[in-house]
Order: structure tokens, then C-alpha cells, then sequence
């Protein structure tokens, strides 16, 4: 089932924080949405994103198909991640992210765990490469 092939990968990839892995899993000129505004277009943009996630830590991730195709070439996932984020930078780019203000932190308090949990429409191309992948999701602080 190469959707289901698809988000194994996907998870390994985001777990491993492994961009290569990502960027294998989509066609050359394949498009990653990572929020309904902003899109990463090509191998290169992929990976350059993925480099976020070297910034977090004890990742885990979870998935479930709710739909697939008959031909099993697209469908929608329910996702859910937890991850312990490991430097300011990573807090703030998801508090931007977020579009929230970053949680208040007194100097040495520790980075939060954040929990994410969102839907993935995933477009393959013949090949089971990735042409579309739309991902909406929203996130909170592990207390």
C-alpha cells in the first residue's frame, strides 16, 4: 500500500530527522505544505526545511490512514507528534510557526515538549513518489 509505505517513511524520516529520507520520498519538482501559506518545492527546499527538526529531540511520531485511494495513490492521515525541543531557536520557530507568542520562561527553566497533531492529504505519482503533500495541524505544550 504505498500510502501506508509512504507515512512509515515519513515517520522515520521526522524520527531519524533524516532530510535525504525525506527528500527520497517525493518526486524531483514534489511539493511539501507544511502549513496552507507556506510550500517547499523540490529536493532541495525539503531538505533545507527538514533541518528543523535536528533541533528536537526524543521525537515521536504516530500515524493512521483514514483514507486511501482504490488504487492507494492519495489519501489523508491523521498524524500526531510529540518532541522535546532543544534550543531557543527551535522555540522560536515554532511559536512563529504557531503564530503565538513564545510560552514565558524564566532564564534556565527548561525548553517544553511540544505535541503536535494534524491531517496529511498525500498525492503519489505513478512511481509512489510524492507529488503533493498538505499537511494542517495544531500544537501545544506537553505540561
Amino acid at each position: 500500500m504505498p500510502i501506508e509505505h509512504f507515512m512509515q517513511n515519513y515517520k522515520l524520516a521526522w524520527e531519524t530527522s533524516d532530510e535525504h529520507l525525506l527528500a527520497s520520498l517525493f518526486a524531483p519538482d514534489g511539493c511539501y505544505h507544511n502549513t496552507p501559506f507556506a510550500v517547499q518545492r523540490g529536493h532541495n527546499q525539503i531538505k533545507q526545511y527538514w533541518q528543523r527538526t535536528k533541533l528536537q529531540r526524543d521525537i515521536t511520531v504516530t500515524f493512521e490512514i483514514l483514507q486511501a485511494s482504490a488504487s492507494a495513490s492519495s489519501g489523508i492521515a491523521h498524524w500526531h507528534t510529540t518532541y522535546q525541543v532543544t534550543s531557543d531557536e527551535m522555540f522560536a520557530i515554532w511559536a512563529a510557526s504557531t503564530g503565538t507568542n513564545q510560552i514565558a520562561r524564566k532564564p534556565g527553566e527548561p525548553l517544553p515538549r511540544l505535541v503536535l497533531d494534524g491531517m496529511a492529504l498525500i498525492e503519489l505519482d505513478a512511481s509512489g513518489l510524492c507529488r503533493e503533500f498538505r499537511i494542517w495541524w495544531h500544537s501545544t505544550v506537553d505540561v
